[in-house]
């Protein structure tokens, strides 16, 4: 899908705001409501836009805790990776799970309620699955999102 300036101003005030009502986006896009409404149906169903979510306080829900877990595997044969991949998305502690490059494969954000839950997940969701060779946890003691959206223009746009 092509995006132009529309689209990229469109998605620079989702990112920031969700909520935004259609007849506020498109006063900001300087676009009528109808077009801005149709354009944000076509970015959702040619999958620019993802979904949209509430960021909740993880103090609210009894998150005491939140670390960020370097998992290395054993072995890198796809059943295995997608096993652990698997398993990861369904632990309820796990809020959000990168597979990456480099010297491990997975960065696990957890959320716990304290030091112990947080010792407990580690043995029982990681150490003791066959395919993780090691993990290392780092302690997040604050989280920011971002609001801005880094936009790059695609090949051939100014």
């Amino acid at each position: 899908m092509h995006l132009d300036r529309t689209d990229f101003a469109l998605l620079r005030l989702l990112r920031k705001n969700a909520r935004l009502p259609n007849k506020d986006l498109a006063a900001r896009v300087g676009v009528a409501p109808s077009t801005a409404l149709e354009r944000v149906r076509r970015l959702r169903e040619a999958g620019v836009l993802q979904g949209f979510h509430a960021e909740v306080a993880p103090s609210a829900v009894g998150i005491g805790l939140q670390a960020m877990v370097a998992v290395r595997l054993a072995r890198h044969s796809r059943p295995q990776v997608e096993a652990i991949h698997a398993h990861l998305l369904s632990l309820p502690e796990v809020l959000c799970l990168y597979h990456v490059a480099g010297a491990d494969d997975f960065l696990v954000h957890v959320g716990v309620r304290d030091s112990n839950h947080l010792r407990d997940f580690a043995m029982s969701a990681l150490t003791s699955r066959e395919e993780v060779a090691h993990i290392q946890t780092h302690l997040i003691f604050a989280f920011s999102r971002n609001p801005e959206l880094p936009v790059y223009a695609q090949a051939g746009e100014d």
